[in-house]
């Protein structure tokens, strides 16, 4: 699975620890969209760029990490077909598959543990999206 990965300053530190543990597994390709370091850059910028990327297929999933991954979330579903779900738990996590069948996963670097966080990653590239009734709901979403 190709992911693409991304934060602002204050979700630097989760990023490079979640993008090191994809990296890591065997069927994960990930790219990483910034930012690089800690330094105080806005948010929307790498928010656009993943949810961008998303959008237009060119990556199956993405991951966005701020410091409570509000921003993230608001800026990343702006975009056409983007479903991202800002996620605290592993419940979140996989009820964004299974229910809303999420393409984006949004974290909190101030809110979320490095060790749940990769938990939340696991799960969020594993569980499939269960369809059936909650495929009528995501086709109501999309508007004219």
């Amino acid at each position: 699975m190709n992911v693409i990965i991304g934060s602002d300053h204050g979700g630097f530190e989760l990023k490079e620890t979640c993008r090191e543990f994809m990296e890591a597994l065997s069927d994960c390709d990930v790219t990483d969209a910034g930012t690089f370091s800690e330094d105080s850059m806005d948010y929307p910028l790498v928010a656009h760029k993943v949810a961008k990327a998303v959008s237009e297929g060119e990556f199956a999933r993405g991951i966005l990490i701020c410091g409570t991954g509000i921003g993230m979330s608001v800026v990343a579903n702006r975009h056409p077909g983007v479903r991202a779900c800002l996620c605290h738990n592993l419940f979140t996590a996989k009820l964004s598959r299974v229910h809303n069948d999420a393409n984006i996963l949004v974290m909190g670097g101030r809110v979320i543990g490095k060790g749940i966080a990769i938990e939340m990653v696991e799960l969020f590239l594993r569980t499939p999206f269960e369809g059936g009734r909650h495929e009528r709901r995501l086709d109501q979403i999309e508007t004219d």
